[in-house]
C-alpha cells in the first residue's frame, strides 16, 4: 500500500471516529398504544443522508482494493444523495469526482455535489446512468464506484458499527428491545442486505420488511425470483427503486416486501413534518408508510412490540419538488386519499 493510500484511509477513518452515532427517535402515537415506533435519523450525518455510511464504505473498499490511487477520477451513477456523500469523501482525500445523474435530480443535491468540488454529468433517464458512468470512467482512466454493484459487499454486515448493529444497540433499553420488524426501502439494496444478514447472524426474532415505490422492479423480482426482470421507467421517489435488479439487491434476506404508491410516500412524508416536526425526503415517507401499515396490522391483531425504520435524508433538498404542492399535483396527482388513510390509522391525527 502506498503512503498516499495509507493517508487516505486514515483520513476517512478519522472522519468516522469524529462522527457520533445518529439518533433513534421514538414516535408518540396514542392511537397505536402498545406498539412503539422508532425512526433512526440518518439525516444527521455530515452529508445529510444514510448514503454517508455507504460512501465511506465504498471509498475504503476501493482504496484497500487498489482501485483508487492518487489522482484517480472517481465516477458514480447516483440520483443525488450517494453523489453528495461521495463528493465529500473525494474532496477529503483529494481526488476528482464526477456524478452521473438524471437531469431531474433535485437542484439542492446538484448544488451540494458542486459545493464539495464534484462535477455533475447529466443523462435524460435513470436507465442511462450506468452506461454513461462506464463510458466516462474508460475515457478518463478513472474508477467507476458502482454503488449498485458493490454496496452489499463493501459493508461489513457482521458488525463494525454498521446500521444494523447501531439500531439493535440503541434499542437495548427500550420496552421491546428486539423489534418485531425493521422496515427499509431499497435503492442499491445494500442496506437491506446488511440488515437481513445481521438479523440472521445474530439469530434475532425480527422480520425484515422491504418497501418499494412505483416504477421499481425490486418487488417483482422478490415475488418471482426472476432477476432478469426490467422496466423502462425510473422511480419518482429519489434515492430508491430501480428499473432492474442491481447486484447489491439480495432478495433472499428479505422476509416480506410491500409496494407503496408514490402518493402515499409523499403523504406520509408531509404527515411526519406536520405532526412530528421532522422534515424528511420522500423515501422516508415510503419507509414510514410501510411501518404504519405494519403497526395497523399489529394493532388489529392485538399485538404489542416495536417497529423501526429510517429517516433517509433531510427534506431541505426537496423544497422545489415533494414539498411544492403544485409539483406534487402535476407529477403525482391528488394525494388527499392517502392523507385520509393516515388519519384513519392514526385516529384522526
Amino acid at each position: 500500500m502506498s503512503v498516499w493510500t495509507e493517508q487516505a484511509v486514515a483520513r476517512i477513518q478519522a472522519d468516522a471516529q469524529r462522527s457520533a452515532d445518529t439518533h433513534l427517535i421514538k414516535l408518540e402515537l396514542p392511537a397505536l398504544a402498545g406498539i412503539d415506533l422508532y425512526l433512526k435519523d440518518e439525516s444527521s450525518h455530515p452529508t445529510g443522508s444514510l448514503k454517508h455510511r455507504l460512501a465511506r464504505s465504498l471509498f475504503l473498499y476501493a482504496l484497500c482494493n487498489g482501485q483508487i490511487n492518487q489522482g484517480t477520477t472517481v465516477i458514480e451513477a447516483s440520483s443525488g444523495s450517494t453523489a453528495v456523500s461521495e463528493a465529500y469523501f473525494a474532496r477529503m482525500i483529494g481526488v476528482p469526482f464526477v456524478a452521473v445523474m438524471p437531469r431531474k435530480t433535485a437542484k439542492a443535491k446538484i448544488r451540494q455535489v458542486e459545493f464539495y468540488g464534484g462535477r455533475c454529468h447529466f443523462v435524460d433517464c435513470p436507465t442511462q446512468m450506468h452506461e454513461a458512468a462506464v463510458v466516462l470512467a474508460a475515457e478518463c482512466n478513472g474508477h467507476f464506484m458502482d454503488q449498485f454493484r458493490f454496496a452489499e459487499r463493501a459493508t461489513d454486515w457482521r458488525g463494525n458499527s454498521n446500521i444494523a448493529e447501531s439500531i439493535f444497540r440503541q434499542m437495548k433499553l427500550e420496552s421491546h428491545p428486539v423489534p418485531a420488524a425493521i422496515v427499509m426501502s431499497a435503492g442499491t439494496g445494500g442496506t437491506t442486505a446488511t440488515l437481513g444478514r445481521y438479523i440472521r447472524y445474530k439469530g434475532l426474532n425480527t422480520t425484515l420488511v422491504a418497501v418499494d415505490p412505483e416504477n421499481s422492479v425490486f418487488y417483482d423480482v422478490w415475488q418471482t425470483g426472476d432477476r432478469s426482470l426490467e422496466i423502462k421507467q425510473g422511480s419518482r421517489i429519489e434515492g430508491i427503486g430501480r428499473p432492474r435488479a442491481e447486484e447489491s439487491f439480495q432478495p433472499t434476506v428479505i422476509d416480506r416486501m410491500m409496494r407503496v404508491p408514490d402518493g402515499a410516500s409523499v403523504a406520509a412524508m408531509l404527515w411526519l413534518e406536520q405532526h412530528c416536526g421532522r422534515r424528511a425526503g420522500a423515501s422516508t415517507g415510503t419507509n414510514l408508510w410501510g411501518m404504519l401499515t405494519l403497526a395497523a396490522e399489529m394493532h388489529q391483531r392485538g399485538e404489542q412490540g416495536s417497529l423501526v425504520t429510517l429517516i433517509c435524508d433531510g427534506g431541505e433538498r426537496y423544497l422545489d419538488s415533494y414539498y411544492d404542492p403544485l409539483w406534487v399535483a402535476e407529477t403525482l396527482g391528488d394525494i388527499s386519499g392517502y392523507q385520509l388513510q393516515l388519519k384513519g390509522v392514526l385516529g384522526g391525527r
